[in-house]
């Protein structure tokens, strides 16, 4: 059994880590969170210490580290992203292997200075590409590379997921902490599109706003037309009033199935690290290379065949 702690404990995902832990079989020892609203430890792991003062949990996790028994062998990191480089390199220092949400960081620079902290303790850092564990994609994978040809395929890439008057409130609507809605609500579609078609060729941005950003991205295996939205008036008459998220992908017209399967994918994400097989620091380069891009890029207008149908509405 393994012993973890988690930073970030109130946060809309943390729930799926706690579980992750509890259902392989080991024990969440510590969790912390500035705010605590944390009442869904109860129900899974109520003997968890819980701290809202970083310094008080850093101090628990040293006591800990005195004792071979008692010292604990994973950090959790569910924090807001802004955050997460300072909580990994934390989390690494107390002797851990750090297992971090997804955008692990939002530079290739920072990535960097992972992989030294990483040699400087001797510990490892994992990111949650749950994505690649998901069947749909798996299948979808071996498809491409069973009927790989000259020609690129053509994909198109929709995801909207609703979000109220909070979320602009809150960090994630500040793009100096989430780094905008490419980068939080897109960044493991990337590392997906990366995982299945090969290396990036090009990314061009055609539209970019606080709620939403949409542009083009072609790979060695695929041309996508991309479009990410948290705003519920971009959802298609057919899911308005019925369902506050809609996923779509296409691929050379042909629909692509994935809506199920995505509660469980933590729990595979965590199996599948502790057993030694996890994703860390470099296979989370290209995604992050991505949105570093997609920030910085100048918009364009989108050439003929190249930009998502959703932008006719925008431009």
């Amino acid at each position: 059994m393994k012993r973890f702690a988690l930073i970030g404990a109130a946060g809309y995902i943390a729930p799926r880590h706690m579980r992750a832990i509890k259902d392989n079989g080991h024990e969440l020892v510590s969790a912390y969170d500035i705010n605590d609203s944390v009442g869904i430890i109860d129900s899974i792991s109520p003997q968890s210490e819980f701290y809202t003062e970083f310094e008080r949990f850093a101090e628990h996790a040293w006591t800990l580290k005195r004792n071979s028994t008692t010292e604990l062998d994973y950090v959790a990191v569910c924090s807001p992203n802004y955050l997460h480089h300072a909580h990994i390199a934390a989390g690494l220092r107390l002797g851990c292997d750090v297992i971090c949400e997804k955008p692990l960081v939002p530079t290739p620079e920072l990535l960097d200075e992972l992989s030294l902290v990483e040699r400087e303790t001797d510990r490892k850092v994992y990111n949650i590409l749950q994505l690649r564990h998901h069947q749909a994609i798996l299948d979808l994978k071996d498809k491409v590379a069973n009927e790989a040809s000259d020609e690129k395929n053509d994909v198109e890439l929709t995801y909207i997921t609703s979000r109220g008057k909070w979320y602009m409130e809150s960090w994630k609507g500040d793009p100096r902490k989430s780094f905008g809605v490419a980068t939080n609500i897109g960044v493991h579609f990337f590392d997906m599109l990366h995982f299945i078609f090969g290396d990036l060729q090009h990314n061009v941005v055609h539209y970019s706003s606080d709620c939403k950003v949409a542009g083009y991205l072609e790979y060695e295996n695929a041309r996508v037309r991309w479009f990410l939205s948290i705003d519920a008036n971009d959802l298609p008459e057919s899911v308005k009033g019925k369902k506050p998220t809609y996923r779509s992908i296409t691929v050379n017209s042909e629909e692509v199935e994935f809506s199920e399967g995505f509660t469980d994918l933590h729990t595979i994400s965590y199996r599948e690290i502790l057993a030694g097989r996890g994703y860390g620091i470099e296979d989370a380069r290209h995604c992050v290379e991505t949105v570093d891009a997609i920030r910085s890029t100048v918009i364009t207008s989108p050439e003929y065949n190249k930009g998502h149908p959703f932008l006719q509405r925008l431009i």
